[in-house]
């Protein structure tokens, strides 16, 4: 075997050889092949596809109010100034006084419900007690529930501080009225009375007085 032959054969062997180790280290490239992911710069971070937001939306607010509303910004401004403040607690106090409200104002007892109610609010309740008492009327009533509890509006003063919130209630009560000579003139000891009161109630934020007053009662 002349020498040029065996030079090509040793040349095809290596050939051969460098093919077999390139195939080796680079692999396959049939089929689909996922696109690689970009190189990320110094200190950089891949942020999960659901991030938790600092400072996002105040579900005490929007469980009652639209997020983009007034009164939503109303409210935001209230917990500004008295980080205390919370709307769900409010309402559930608002309950409360609603009862309190509607029994003293029933069973003539206004002393009791005085601190809760604003000077015209107060002196409306004293002339209706009083026209009751000249035209000799009597009343029972008895406080069932109040079915519903709901937020219609907020607004804020920023010049005073002066917050204002609006509540539906529905409430029912057993409420019997009797006339001078004794005879049912309304309701009765069976029959239950269902009323909606729309009541707004006025506070300056930030006071040491925490009593929200009643200062309208439109139905």
């Amino acid at each position: 075997m002349n020498s040029p032959l065996i030079q090509l054969l040793v040349l095809a062997g290596i050939a051969i050889f460098l093919i077999l180790r390139l195939k080796n280290v680079l692999g396959s490239r049939d089929g689909f092949e996922k696109p690689q992911l970009p190189k990320l710069e110094p200190n950089s971070q891949i942020k999960p596809e659901l991030e938790v937001i600092e400072g996002g939306p105040d579900l005490d607010i929007i469980d009652h109010v639209p997020e983009d509303s007034k009164a939503a910004q109303a409210l935001t401004s209230m917990k500004r100034i008295e980080t205390s403040f919370d709307v769900t607690d409010f309402l559930q106090g608002a309950r409360g006084a609603y009862e309190m409200i509607v029994m003293g104002f029933e069973q003539g007892n206004l002393s009791e419900i005085q601190p809760l109610l604003s000077e015209d609010i107060y002196e409306s309740f004293v002339n209706g007690v009083a026209a009751r008492e000249d035209q000799g009327l009597k009343i029972e009533a008895v406080f069932i529930g109040v079915s519903e509890t709901k937020l219609l509006d907020a607004t804020f003063n920023k010049a005073t501080n002066e917050a204002e919130l609006t509540i539906r209630f529905a409430a029912e009560l057993n409420l019997t009225v009797w006339d001078q000579e004794g005879n049912i003139v309304e309701g009765g000891p069976t029959k239950v009375k269902k009323q909606k009161d729309t009541w707004s109630f006025v506070r300056i934020m930030g006071a040491d007085n925490p009593n929200w007053l009643l200062v309208s009662t439109d139905a």
